[in-house]
């Protein structure tokens, strides 16, 4: 199967679509850390004009996933400790700010729905789904500092995130046993929803360490 196989390209807004596919298509494994995204042969493929690939790929350079080597332009990331660390630190700092004060109603009721989703993409054990619902609860914690731009960077923030998120599921077969996934969301939920910010600031703190420790553990042993 081609890794382009399946991405359909609107022409109102081609260079974001293009990038969404892409990230998509990098973050299901069709690319590998360190594979080169050859613009000629993208846009030939998909029969869209070389520039509109070029944005998209600029796109993806500014979320993370790509990087521009000397010699052979667009690759995706290598994945390295070091990296993981940065992405996980501000994921925390932001993450640990939102739940420091109190939430309001509107807050609070849209992280009770981000919850209930998460439980019903746990049913279906389909890891990528998991991830999308397990990011789009943390997103909704962020989503209490009620700050536009937070959103946005933590938006980008989680484009490089679904990367890790996935390989960590995947490694360790969590879509498999997802009551554990729901147990770690559930205490922070109810930290939240009970007003108990010191708790909430603890959990969310335990569980953005654990992932950022679990990830680096996979990273170094594939060296």
């Amino acid at each position: 199967m081609s890794a382009l196989e399946g991405l359909v390209v609107q022409r109102s807004t081609a260079a974001q679509q293009l990038a969404a596919g892409l990230a998509s298509r990098i973050v299901a494994g069709a690319f590998a850390p360190g594979d080169r995204l050859r613009e000629s042969a993208i846009a030939t493929e998909l029969g869209v004009a070389r520039n509109t690939v070029r944005e998209a790929v600029r796109i993806l350079e500014q979320s993370g996933l790509v990087q521009y080597q000397v010699n052979r332009g667009a690759v995706v990331i290598s994945p390295t400790p070091e990296r993981v660390d940065a992405l996980y630190t501000a994921r925390e700092v932001l993450e640990t700010a939102a739940v420091s004060g109190p939430a309001g109603k509107p807050e609070l009721a849209a992280l009770r729905t981000a919850y209930d989703e998460l439980v019903e993409a746990a049913a279906s054990h389909d890891p990528l789904r998991i991830v999308d619902l397990d990011l789009a609860f943390h997103s909704a914690i962020v989503a209490m500092l009620r700050s536009s731009r937070l959103d946005e960077f933590y938006a980008e923030l989680m484009v490089e995130l679904r990367f890790y998120l996935t390989v960590l599921s995947l490694e360790d077969r969590e879509f498999e046993h997802p009551d554990d996934i729901l147990a770690e969301h559930r205490v922070i939920l109810e930290a939240i929803e009970s007003g108990d910010t010191a708790t909430a600031v603890q959990q969310v703190r335990s569980h953005v360490e654990e992932n950022a420790r679990r990830v680096i553990e996979i990273l170094n042993g594939r060296d």
